[in-house]
Protein backbone atom coordinates (compact mmCIF):
# COMPACT_ATOMS: atom_id res chain seq x y z
CA UNK A 1 0.00 0.00 0.00
CA UNK A 2 2.66 2.89 0.84
CA UNK A 3 4.71 1.69 -2.21
CA UNK A 4 1.54 2.61 -4.50
CA UNK A 5 1.02 5.91 -2.56
CA UNK A 6 4.81 6.74 -3.31
CA UNK A 7 3.85 6.26 -7.63
CA UNK A 8 1.00 8.64 -6.56
CA UNK A 9 2.85 11.02 -5.18
CA UNK A 10 5.49 10.79 -7.76
CA UNK A 11 3.04 11.19 -10.49
CA UNK A 12 1.40 14.48 -8.82
CA UNK A 13 5.11 15.86 -8.96
CA UNK A 14 5.66 14.90 -12.62
CA UNK A 15 1.98 16.41 -13.63
CA UNK A 16 3.08 19.87 -11.84
CA UNK A 17 6.48 19.98 -13.54
CA UNK A 18 4.86 19.47 -17.02
CA UNK A 19 2.47 22.24 -16.45
CA UNK A 20 4.71 24.95 -14.83
CA UNK A 21 6.85 25.32 -18.37
CA UNK A 22 2.67 26.45 -19.83
CA UNK A 23 2.07 28.87 -17.00
CA UNK A 24 5.81 30.23 -17.75
CA UNK A 25 5.31 30.85 -20.87
CA UNK A 26 1.95 32.88 -20.66
CA UNK A 27 3.47 34.56 -18.28
CA UNK A 28 6.37 35.76 -20.66
CA UNK A 29 4.00 36.64 -23.48
CA UNK A 30 2.64 38.83 -20.83
CA UNK A 31 5.83 40.17 -20.36
CA UNK A 32 6.52 41.09 -23.87
CA UNK A 33 2.91 42.90 -24.43
CA UNK A 34 3.16 45.18 -21.74
CA UNK A 35 7.12 46.05 -22.41
CA UNK A 36 7.08 46.00 -26.44
CA UNK A 37 5.30 49.08 -26.82
CA UNK A 38 7.44 50.96 -24.17
CA UNK A 39 10.47 49.48 -25.75
CA UNK A 40 9.38 50.49 -29.61
CA UNK A 41 8.57 54.19 -28.02
CA UNK A 42 12.14 54.46 -27.04
CA UNK A 43 13.81 53.00 -30.17
CA UNK A 44 11.55 55.46 -32.48
CA UNK A 45 12.01 58.11 -30.35
CA UNK A 46 16.30 58.00 -30.45
CA UNK A 47 15.63 57.47 -34.43
CA UNK A 48 13.24 60.95 -33.95
CA UNK A 49 15.21 63.47 -31.57
CA UNK A 50 18.86 62.17 -33.60
CA UNK A 51 17.70 62.81 -36.37
CA UNK A 52 16.24 66.31 -35.32
CA UNK A 53 19.70 67.03 -33.78
CA UNK A 54 21.12 66.05 -37.34
CA UNK A 55 19.75 68.16 -38.58
CA UNK A 56 19.85 71.18 -35.95
CA UNK A 57 23.75 70.62 -36.93
CA UNK A 58 23.23 70.84 -40.56
CA UNK A 59 21.22 73.75 -40.66
CA UNK A 60 24.16 75.68 -38.13
CA UNK A 61 26.96 74.97 -40.39
CA UNK A 62 24.82 76.45 -43.45
CA UNK A 63 24.36 79.15 -41.56
CA UNK A 64 28.14 79.59 -40.65
CA UNK A 65 29.20 78.70 -44.37
CA UNK A 66 26.90 81.58 -45.51
CA UNK A 67 28.27 83.99 -42.75
CA UNK A 68 31.74 83.02 -43.86
CA UNK A 69 30.38 83.96 -47.54
CA UNK A 70 28.97 87.60 -46.52
CA UNK A 71 31.81 88.63 -44.56
CA UNK A 72 34.53 88.69 -47.79
CA UNK A 73 34.58 92.19 -49.39
CA UNK A 74 32.28 92.22 -52.22
CA UNK A 75 30.25 89.55 -50.73
CA UNK A 76 26.60 89.69 -52.20
CA UNK A 77 23.14 88.53 -50.94
CA UNK A 78 23.47 86.26 -54.10
CA UNK A 79 26.98 84.87 -53.14
CA UNK A 80 25.48 84.03 -49.34
CA UNK A 81 22.23 82.42 -50.84
CA UNK A 82 24.57 80.19 -53.20
CA UNK A 83 27.16 78.62 -50.30
CA UNK A 84 23.66 78.13 -47.80
CA UNK A 85 21.95 76.16 -50.84
CA UNK A 86 25.31 74.27 -51.96
CA UNK A 87 25.17 72.87 -48.18
CA UNK A 88 21.55 72.08 -47.82
CA UNK A 89 21.79 70.18 -51.13
CA UNK A 90 25.27 68.50 -49.81
CA UNK A 91 22.68 67.35 -47.38
CA UNK A 92 19.31 66.39 -49.21
CA UNK A 93 17.41 68.84 -47.43
CA UNK A 94 17.25 71.74 -50.56
CA UNK A 95 13.65 70.84 -50.81
CA UNK A 96 12.90 71.99 -46.95
CA UNK A 97 11.76 75.09 -47.48
CA UNK A 98 14.08 76.48 -45.59
CA UNK A 99 14.67 80.68 -45.51
CA UNK A 100 17.54 83.08 -45.35
CA UNK A 101 17.61 86.02 -43.34
CA UNK A 102 20.96 88.21 -43.39
CA UNK A 103 21.29 91.33 -41.02
CA UNK A 104 21.99 93.95 -42.76
CA UNK A 105 18.99 92.79 -44.68
CA UNK A 106 21.38 93.97 -47.55
CA UNK A 107 25.24 92.52 -47.28
CA UNK A 108 26.65 94.78 -49.60
CA UNK A 109 26.04 98.05 -47.59
CA UNK A 110 27.80 97.07 -44.14
CA UNK A 111 30.66 98.86 -43.67
CA UNK A 112 34.32 96.91 -42.34
CA UNK A 113 34.32 95.84 -39.20
CA UNK A 114 30.72 95.27 -38.73
CA UNK A 115 28.66 92.09 -37.58
CA UNK A 116 26.86 90.45 -39.98
CA UNK A 117 24.22 87.67 -38.99
CA UNK A 118 22.97 85.11 -41.22
CA UNK A 119 19.99 83.01 -39.97
CA UNK A 120 18.40 79.82 -41.59
CA UNK A 121 15.39 78.52 -40.62
CA UNK A 122 12.93 75.69 -41.54
CA UNK A 123 9.63 73.99 -40.26
CA UNK A 124 10.64 70.04 -38.99
CA UNK A 125 7.25 69.50 -40.90
CA UNK A 126 8.68 70.06 -43.61
CA UNK A 127 12.68 68.50 -43.30
CA UNK A 128 12.01 66.11 -40.51
CA UNK A 129 11.37 62.45 -40.54
CA UNK A 130 8.58 61.95 -38.52
CA UNK A 131 8.65 57.94 -36.83
CA UNK A 132 7.31 58.80 -33.61
CA UNK A 133 4.15 61.12 -33.45
CA UNK A 134 3.67 64.58 -31.50
CA UNK A 135 1.62 62.49 -29.26
CA UNK A 136 3.24 59.99 -28.14
CA UNK A 137 6.86 62.21 -27.30
CA UNK A 138 7.68 62.85 -30.96
CA UNK A 139 8.76 66.20 -31.56
CA UNK A 140 5.77 68.84 -33.38
CA UNK A 141 5.71 69.23 -36.86
CA UNK A 142 5.40 73.04 -36.33
CA UNK A 143 8.79 73.28 -34.33
CA UNK A 144 11.19 75.52 -36.10
CA UNK A 145 14.64 74.33 -36.51
CA UNK A 146 16.86 77.17 -36.54
CA UNK A 147 20.78 78.02 -37.25
CA UNK A 148 22.17 81.45 -36.88
CA UNK A 149 25.71 82.25 -36.93
CA UNK A 150 27.36 85.74 -36.75
CA UNK A 151 30.63 87.59 -38.07
CA UNK A 152 32.26 90.41 -38.75
CA UNK A 153 32.92 91.58 -42.03
CA UNK A 154 36.42 91.68 -43.18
Amino acid sequence: MRHSFAIIRGLARANTRLQRPLRRRGVSVLEMTLVLPILLMLSFGIVDYGYFFYLKGTIQGAAQAGARAAIVPGATNTTVSSAISSMMTASSLQNSGYTVTTSPADITTAASGATLTVTVSCNWGTAGYHSLPSVLGGISSSKSVTGAATMRKE
